[in-house]
């Protein structure tokens, strides 16, 4: 039977306007985490997606592991990042095991994917180091740009998931709010709250301005005290003792 993961393959393949986005995200967030991560060396890093962020975490952590549920993702990260040796384990989340624990765990744009959130947090707590830090990322449904467009009558439902997302795979969007019981429920505790990207319009109006790669490096500068209004939430947390 075919994996139904692998018909999101075409979201992965550059091939849309979203792409704009997904790369100021997925090149930003990782860098902040290895700034966050205070010389740790051992990451576990849940789904392929894009591949950027493996590759940039590669470069950095010396013991790096990637968990993807997908044969045809994977075959297109090796395709597109052949250079990247990294391990990669072909597994659904829910189904690993191991002995192995980790200093780092990160579930980056993941947790909008996957079919029950609670349980994923909870099951990979078995794979955290004493002292560890797991940190999450999710894109947020409060964003500015979909507020703006909410309060004007032309977005009615801010939490309705887009055609986009649909390609995806995206099942929610998230809020603080939301995120935050999410955790808790988990039996986490929250250690920092940062924004990914300050987006104040949509895509397609952004990349008609044409902005100078310093004023988009500054927006997600702007918007790590800024969560709220961000395109995405990172969250730092670690397990309540």
């Amino acid at each position: 039977m075919k994996n139904k993961l692998d018909t999101h393959i075409v979201a992965y393949k550059g091939q849309i306007v979203y792409d704009f986005d997904n790369d100021i995200l997925l090149n930003w967030y990782p860098h902040r985490i290895i700034k966050l991560a205070e010389n740790e060396k051992s990451v576990l890093e849940l789904g392929l997606g894009h591949g950027f962020t493996t590759e940039i975490f590669s470069k950095y952590f010396s013991n790096h592991v990637v968990l993807e549920g997908s044969s045809a993702i994977i075959k297109n990260f090796r395709r597109n990042f052949s250079q990247c040796h990294v391990q990669i384990i072909e597994t659904f989340f829910e189904k690993f095991k191991s002995n192995k624990k980790f200093e780092i765990i990160v579930m980056g744009f993941v947790l909008e994917h996957v079919d029950n959130p609670l349980e994923i947090l909870i099951h990979f707590k078995k794979f955290l180091a004493p002292n560890g830090k797991i940190f999450i990322a999710v894109p947020n449904a409060e964003v500015l740009n979909r507020r703006l467009g909410h309060i004007s009558g032309i977005l009615p439902d801010i939490h309705k998931l887009s055609d986009n997302d649909i390609i995806l795979g995206h099942k929610r969007y998230y809020t603080i709010k939301t995120l935050t019981r999410l955790i808790k429920d988990a039996g986490y505790e929250i250690r920092r709250v940062e924004g990914i990207y300050l987006k104040p319009f949509t895509t397609k109006q952004i990349m008609s301005l044409s902005l100078d790669k310093k004023i988009i490096n500054a927006l997600c500068k702007v918007g790590i005290d800024y969560p709220e209004l961000c395109c995405g939430i990172l969250i730092e947390l670690k397990e309540t003792l």
